[in-house]
């Protein structure tokens, strides 16, 4: 095989086209941004888009189970259950470690779960499961059961737990 003066000129080009993108730094893909010269760690976060901003589409929605028509219907029933609770004196921490005592020495109560800070107990009583809330009102606390939908709780099992709680509490 014959190498001409030709060849190794194209070689030598080619070679020398190598070289020089190679010292260039390959400038068609240097990133000319600030934020591309500092550290993984310390470039700012990128945020797409869409994600910087919690979603509103739900946010003017009505719980289904509940409508306006049936919150008039209750309020002009006389015969409709009356809110389950009532109020008595003290701080609402002190009352909440007293329902805690009373509903430990009732029977037949479970309390699923506690939450201090929401002054709430979750407790199964006669096969109803509801909140034993408890909050501060002007001039003591209150102690109610609610539903899970925060609405008062209605039923027998409701009804005898909050006047269990309230012969417990000394009301």
């Amino acid at each position: 095989m014959r190498y001409t003066t030709a060849s190794f000129r194209y070689l030598a080009v080619a070679l020398l086209a190598v070289a020089v993108v190679g010292a260039s730094g390959c400038r068609w893909f240097r990133k000319d941004n600030e934020a591309y010269k500092l550290s993984a760690e310390e470039r700012p976060l990128e945020i797409p888009p869409g994600l910087d901003r919690p979603s509103s589409e739900t946010a003017m929605n009505l719980p289904a189970s509940v409508t306006a028509s049936q919150v008039a219907a209750q309020r002009g029933n006389p015969n409709a259950p009356s809110p389950v609770g009532f109020s008595t004196t003290g701080a609402r921490d002190d009352v909440f470690a007293k329902v805690g005592e009373v509903l430990a020495a009732t029977s037949g109560v479970t309390v699923a779960s506690k939450a201090q800070i929401l002054g709430t107990y979750d407790v199964d009583y006669e096969g109803s499961k509801f909140l034993v809330r408890i909050t501060q009102v002007s001039g003591g606390t209150y102690v109610s059961a609610v539903d899970p939908r925060g609405l008062p709780a209605t039923g027998e099992a409701p009804a005898k737990l909050m006047a269990a709680l309230k012969n417990g509490l000394g009301n």
